[in-house]
């Protein structure tokens, strides 16, 4: 009967462990997040509290005023953390060095539309002479400063040998990030800044007007239902992104909206940037008639630049012939500047097939580079498939 008795007490020890496993709070789990996001007395209810940070701008119990000094709270190692923030504009600057998956939500109850997000981190400046464009970012996820350094020239900034990655798994969702030092193009002003990482923004907006997102060496990014805002060169770097399902809104234009340096590698590499099954379209009624007919879809910061726009639709602010080379020259036969079935006002057949710029591909031309799976690269050994990082369920 004792044997009997300490068997069924295993048996309901393990069912209990078994429940708890199954039950364990998740991130990629939409009620599980949107629980955690909503507005409650208790900010926490629905959220994993064991490792899960609040940070509110004002009210009185709220330990940490600043989405800065929550991340500075966590513990450098590789445990998971979230930090859910209130609502409010938050003028501070983000950086995320640490490698542990790190998740940062804000509060809203309307978690699947990004139009309503009601978390505002903002910062103001520009790369002035002398000053790498890293220094503005207001948005950083990288190891140290070196790996987030632009630097200069064909290949940029020679990141040391031996730094180590930073954040394996990082994600915002329903957060605004700003950077709004003029209401213009003067010089670089970075809202988003990933080197050496790998990060994930869902429902997340980000606003600048030159270089707004910056993908530096050896990082990889993918962004879906966000909003991407510029002018001048937008989306740049040296990693992997991944824009799926977002709005592009153009500002104004100058430049391209993409432009990337490729690199060099000891093995096939697909570094570049990749708009699909997107919206490329005028920020406002009223800048549209300004652009109409002039913005161009990129041109090449390094003559290795890669950049594709696939089942995207462009209005009628797109140039004619899509993409434009730099001033002076640097497009040539290593150079992808390409679209896939793109469509809408934005596009026309007859100017591109006069481009000297601008490659329609085949479906068998956009197979190679036809999914996250295929593009995203482990760091340093080129071997494809990196994206257990990514949320699907979104």
């Amino acid at each position: 009967m004792a044997r009997s008795l300490s068997s069924l007490q295993t048996l309901v020890l393990l069912f209990a462990v078994f429940l708890s496993l199954v039950s364990a709070w998740d991130i990629s789990n939409d009620n599980d997040r949107h629980s955690c996001q909503a507005y409650s007395r208790d900010p926490l209810q629905g959220c994993d509290e064991q490792k899960t940070v609040f940070v509110d701008l004002v009210s009185s119990s709220s330990k940490y005023k600043t989405v800065q000094s929550a991340v500075a709270s966590l513990p450098n190692n590789t445990d998971t953390y979230i930090i859910l923030i209130a609502s409010g504009n938050y003028t501070e600057q983000v950086n995320v060095t640490r490698r542990g998956p790190t998740y940062l939500l804000g509060q809203t109850a309307h978690p699947n539309n990004q139009s309503y997000n009601t978390v505002n981190i903002i910062w103001r400046a520009i790369a002035v002479t002398g000053l790498d464009n890293a220094f503005t970012s207001t948005l950083t996820v990288a190891p140290n400063l070196n790996a987030s350094l632009t630097g200069s020239g064909p290949t940029g900034f020679a990141v040391p040998d031996g730094t180590p990655l930073g954040c394996i798994d990082f994600r915002t969702y329903n957060l605004n990030f700003i950077n709004d030092f003029a209401p213009y193009s003067d010089d670089p002003s970075l809202a988003l800044s990933i080197s050496y990482a790998n990060g994930g923004f869902y429902y997340t907006g980000f606003y600048s007007y030159q270089d707004t997102i910056y993908v530096g060496k050896l990082g990889n990014a993918y962004m879906h239902s966000s909003t991407i805002a510029g002018q001048t060169d937008f989306f740049y770097g040296f990693g992997t992104l991944w824009v799926q399902s977002c709005s592009v809104l153009l500002r104004n234009c100058g430049g391209g909206i993409t432009a990337w340096k490729g690199t060099n590698t000891t093995f096939v590499n697909k570094y570049g940037v990749y708009i699909v099954d997107s919206t490329v379209k005028a920020a406002n009624e009223s800048i549209a008639a300004v652009i109409k007919g002039k913005c161009a879809l990129g041109r090449p910061w390094n003559a290795q630049m890669r950049a594709i726009f696939a089942r995207t639709y462009l209005d009628a602010s797109i140039l004619s012939t899509g993409f434009i080379d730099w001033n002076p020259a640097r497009y040539n036969n290593y150079t992808v500047q390409a679209e896939y079935k793109d469509y809408g006002p934005g596009y026309n057949a007859t100017g591109r097939a006069i481009s000297k710029y601008d490659v329609q591909l085949s479906d068998a031309q956009w197979a190679p580079y036809s999914s996250p799976q295929k593009v995203f690269q482990y760091q340093g050994t080129g071997r494809f498939g990196n994206t257990g990082w990514i949320d699907w369920s979104v």
